[in-house]
């Protein structure tokens, strides 16, 4: 009839679609997430405290954005200088609940004689998970120099005589003592030394097995330094190279240490878990603010 119309059917086009409609309807597919990064661990060195990495992690968050950064503002200062095995144990205290909700592992930074506590975490610590262990300008073999620090500390001894007041009950309260290592008095060093002498394994003592089986838990040790650091002397000590009776450096692999693998340095190497990342040009009070070395020796071990 006039003005009556029918049911109008939807285009071809749709009808052709009805059968992937259910199909339109699902919620797309999320995007392939990429894996965050492994978190970063930072401990100073002597007389530093956390303000002097802002830079350091100022390029941390740059180059992997998302990365938890953790500058642990332990014996800060002066309370730096407090013996060591002392602040092992407080900085141990501070990395074991980072690293249990990190199951995947962490990096560990650790600038100057923080490089010494850190090397003696990963002794200690039984079930650590550290991927990448970055020495950065450490005095991994010992410090034997006339620096600032010394003279502000011992106005009244120089490098020759220093051995008196460090090798004594007294001396190895300071943490500069503990790693003073003088190679013209080593009989008063192996006998005296409390704390680099013992995660050397230069010294017997009833840990040193375990020892040496937490350290080669590491991932890898990446060693950086370099000839115009300034206070670390010998520099090549960052790279566990040491001075002989004659003041003559000698390189890791001609090392007592390497050579009995007494922690299991040669190890490591062997296994092609060390990596050394010398650098000309920087003084030791810029190591964790230079953008190059980051670029080249800290960031591309940070997975």
């Amino acid at each position: 009839m006039p003005g009556l119309r029918g049911p109008r059917l939807p285009p071809a086009g749709i009808l052709l679609a009805l059968p992937f409609l259910p199909l339109l309807l699902l919620p797309a597919a999320p995007a392939p997430r990429r894996a965050s990064y492994k978190p970063v661990i930072v401990v100073h060195g002597l007389f530093d405290s956390s303000y002097s990495f802002r830079h350091l992690l100022d390029y941390i968050n740059e180059t992997h954005p998302g990365t938890v950064v953790t500058v642990l503002d332990l014996f800060d200062g002066r309370e730096s200088l407090r013996p060591l095995w002392e602040q092992v144990q407080g900085f141990r205290e501070a990395v074991a609940p980072i690293m249990a909700k990190a199951p995947q592992g962490v990096h560990l930074i650790c600038y100057s004689q923080g490089g010494l506590v850190c090397r003696a975490l990963l002794s200690v610590m039984d079930e650590h998970n550290v991927d990448s262990f970055i020495s950065l300008s450490s005095p991994q073999m010992g410090q034997y120099g006339d620096t600032d620090y010394l003279k502000w500390l011992f106005p009244t001894s120089m490098r020759s005589n220093l051995y008196r007041i460090c090798y004594s009950p007294w001396g190895q309260e300071f943490s500069i003592c503990n790693y003073w290592h003088d190679p013209h008095h080593d009989d008063l060093y192996l006998n005296a030394s409390s704390f680099l002498a013992l995660i050397n394994g230069e010294r017997d003592h009833p840990n040193a097995t375990a020892w040496r089986k937490n350290f080669l838990r590491v991932g890898r040790m990446v060693l950086i330094g370099g000839p115009d650091d300034g206070v670390i002397t010998p520099w090549q000590s960052s790279f566990f190279g040491f001075y002989d009776a004659n003041e003559t450096v000698l390189e890791m692999e001609e090392q007592l240490v390497y050579l009995r693998d007494s922690f299991g340095l040669k190890t490591l190497l062997a296994r092609g878990a060390i990596v050394r990342c010398p650098m000309a040009g920087i003084a030791h009070t810029a190591w964790h603010s230079n953008h190059t070395l980051y670029e080249t020796c800290i960031e591309p071990w940070l997975s």
